[in-house]
């Protein structure tokens, strides 16, 4: 790709169970008019679909269809996508996220525009009803930002900065384009040969998380991270037929890898390793929470 030429974008989906999400996500992004080409991870879907999505294959020449490869997680089916992909930038988007016509290219545009690599691009997610959804534009994830924002000392932030919510869904909406340490991987966006040569997506991560490491990586490695007012998604969230308890589990233990991972000195690994049991318990008793007040819902007829 010379300087003057358009970049190609291939948009990269991995799907397990999403559910009908899956179809509406497709079709914005085969409508979108700016993705040239959809590379779809199917990681073990049902009968029906996987028909579906062979039959789509089938009839579509800028949709390619990987399957067989089981329900690897998440960071391995996007990086199995990236090395398959033809387009000059890859386009992480969620199976269940809805990209508006014209977000992949102002998002090819603005980290181009920074003129330096690696850079990464985060779109600006919604929720259904036209708000800005939690993740989009956060902090860094660190032991003490996240211990901020779990335990709720971010409703200090008036008093003193150090106290700033991770979560940044809530502040202003910056005017354009803005560096910003980490964008959701739910609509995430770089150059193929930056991802590749950053080793792609961590696999030890399942599920979650893999955003979080990459912006960082990307950030060491000299380059930007920029989260994109303009570049709207809109991402359903929570779709895939996965237990809640399956969830936070592969999230409490993508965190604890996390803190182990980037803990580089002795004392970082201590820290690690102590916040490690607080990270589960935390997690798994939120999803137990969580569990017990819909089955009192869903007895009380609420629901």
């Amino acid at each position: 790709m010379s300087g003057g030429e358009r970049p190609t974008i291939s948009a990269i989906m991995v799907s397990w169970h999403t559910g009908p999400a899956l179809f509406e996500a497709i079709d914005a992004a085969l409508k979108a008019g700016d993705i040239d080409e959809l590379v779809i991870l199917d990681n073990g879907n049902p009968k029906d679909v996987r028909q579906r999505l062979e039959a789509l294959d089938e009839a579509r020449e800028n949709v390619r269809l990987l399957a067989g490869q089981g329900n690897v997680g998440f960071a391995r089916a996007c990086n199995l996508g990236a090395r398959a992909a033809s387009g000059d930038v890859v386009l992480f988007l969620n199976p269940d996220a809805l990209i508006e016509p014209g977000a992949a290219m102002l998002m090819a545009e603005a980290g181009a525009a920074r003129g330096r690599h690696p850079w990464l691009v985060g779109a600006r997610l919604l929720n259904t009803d036209g708000t800005e959804q939690r993740g989009a534009r956060r902090g860094m994830l660190t032991p003490l930002s996240a211990f901020i924002g779990y335990s709720g000392l971010y409703k200090l932030e008036p008093l003193h900065p150090e106290f700033r919510n991770i979560h940044r869904e809530r502040e202003p909406l910056p005017d354009g384009p803005c560096p910003t340490p980490v964008v959701s991987g739910a609509a995430m966006a770089l150059p193929r040969k930056d991802f590749l040569s950053l080793g792609g997506f961590d696999e030890s991560y399942f599920l979650h998380v893999e955003d979080i490491d990459l912006c960082r990586r990307v950030a060491e490695a000299g380059g930007v991270v920029v989260f994109h007012p303009e570049a709207r998604v809109m991402h359903y969230g929570s779709t895939s037929r996965a237990p809640l308890m399956t969830v936070e589990w592969a999230k409490s233990q993508g965190f604890v890898h996390y803190f182990w991972k980037f803990a580089r000195t002795p004392m970082g690994k201590v820290k690690a390793v102590a916040a490690a049991p607080f990270i589960v318990l935390a997690l798994m008793g939120r999803a137990t929470a969580y569990s017990a007040r819909n089955v009192v819902r869903s007895l009380a007829g609420l629901d």
